[in-house]
């Protein structure tokens, strides 16, 4: 593409709210500022134990966001809560209660018939659904087996990779892993960990479509305010 979408999660926002149990900073008014600055869309997780966004947060910002993304586990509460809300994807990943951030991809493989179930539950509702996989040929060919429409790579070994072969090794992996999505009709998105300094070999594998960016935006955020952050990401990403 052109043209990579750029997406913010807004997590970290509700996180640092939540730290005092305050209604500020408000995550709705930070993405608002966001897309302001010329984000293409917000993204945030609601979690079992709604440890950073929640109900409250995804139906205000449901309405204010041209293209929504709500992160979520196979739970049947917040599958539930998705399905009234609605967003214009719905993006399941693993979830661990004691983990710090999303460990890893899904493990659509392993429990196909269960993924291929909520796929066509929500494609029901007209919901699109991506599934957030590690950058592995037998993940990407059961994402396309079980009916969703878009995987997004999981960028998190690229990311933390502390050799420069270790790099290129992760980065090769995603590459191989986009081609075969769009060779058998998967949308190819991507996130986790990414930052400005490695954004620009991922959105430059040609099947990327959408980046989902969170901490290192909100945590730039911090020093230059969210507009500039986000048009540092944007530059970043562009070359």
């Amino acid at each position: 593409m052109d043209h990579v979408r750029l997406c913010i999660n807004v997590d970290h926002v509700a996180t640092v709210r939540n730290a005092r149990g305050t209604n500020y900073p408000d995550p709705v008014h930070l993405a608002v500022l966001a897309l302001n600055a010329g984000a293409d869309g917000i993204v945030a997780h609601l979690r079992e134990d709604r440890r950073h966004i929640r109900e409250r947060d995804v139906e205000l910002l449901r309405p204010l966001v041209g293209h929504f993304g709500l992160e979520l586990a196979m739970w049947d509460e917040i599958m539930d809560f998705a399905e009234r809300i609605k967003p214009d994807l719905a993006m399941f990943v693993p979830e661990k209660r004691k983990e710090l951030t999303t460990e890893g991809g899904l493990d659509v493989a392993g429990q196909l018939d269960k993924v291929t179930s909520v796929v066509q539950r929500f494609q029901e509702q007209g919901i699109s659904v991506s599934l957030f996989i590690d950058p592995e040929i037998e993940q990407v060919e059961a994402s396309a087996g079980s009916g969703a429409q878009v995987v997004e790579l999981h960028t998190g070994c690229y990311a933390d990779a502390t050799s420069s072969s270790v790099e290129a090794r992760e980065l090769e992996a995603l590459r191989v892993a986009a081609a075969r999505a769009g060779e058998i009709g998967l949308r190819v998105h991507a996130g986790h960990g990414l930052r400005v300094d490695n954004v620009r070999p991922v959105a430059s594998i040609p099947e990327v479509e959408e980046l989902s960016i969170g901490h290192a935006i909100i945590s730039r955020s911090l020093s230059l305010g969210m507009g500039a952050a986000v048009r540092e990401m944007r530059k970043a990403l562009d070359g």
